[in-house]
């Protein structure tokens, strides 16, 4: 059981510090740090899909040993606990994230620098560079407003999870 244990907590403690980390040091700094924002984006966006594969990693890992925890345990997998909700929540906001939200944003940055290096695909419906480049850049914003929710929902997920696993370890 307390090897159980052991990669419940690991999981937790990557994924969740792994959030923290990339939202309060790795991006601040790179954006402080690097010469551009195009370099620092860049930084950024690879980082941030491998979080996210870490991220599903350890929910999947969590998951399955919270799982095996409960049967060995009480004799039954309580599928529907809290903790597994969370988790199940966090990997479904993690992966819409990594699949739907993050390509879209790298698709935008690839337009928004072919713009800016001179390419206007809509310059025939009259529709100038400077419009396309803000009209991109708002659904660039938006997109990040929306990863940055995501990203925060699956920490504070996690943190309830944290202390839903701290009760649970601590009443044994």
């Amino acid at each position: 059981m307390w090897l159980l244990r052991f990669l419940m907590l690991l999981a937790l403690i990557v994924w969740i510090g792994g959030i923290i980390f990339f939202a309060f040091v790795l991006a601040p700094t790179v954006f402080n740090v690097l010469p551009t924002t195009k370099l620092a984006g860049d930084v950024v966006s690879v980082a941030l899909t491998k979080l996210h594969w870490i991220g599903l990693a350890s929910g999947i890992v969590f998951l399955g040993c919270s799982l095996i925890y409960n049967w060995q345990k009480h004799g039954q997998l309580r599928a529907f606990a809290v903790a597994h909700v969370f988790v199940v929540l966090m990997l479904a906001l993690t992966a819409y994230s990594q699949f739907s939200i993050t390509p879209r944003m790298r698709e935008l940055r690839a337009d928004l620098e072919r713009v800016q290096n001179g390419y206007n695909p809509l310059i025939r419906s009259g529709m100038s560079s400077e419009i396309l480049t803000e009209l991109l850049s708002g659904q660039f914003d938006r997109l990040h407003i929306w990863s940055t929710r995501l990203e925060g929902g699956v920490l504070f997920l996690g943190l309830g999870i944290v202390v839903l696993t701290a009760r649970r370890f601590g009443s044994n």
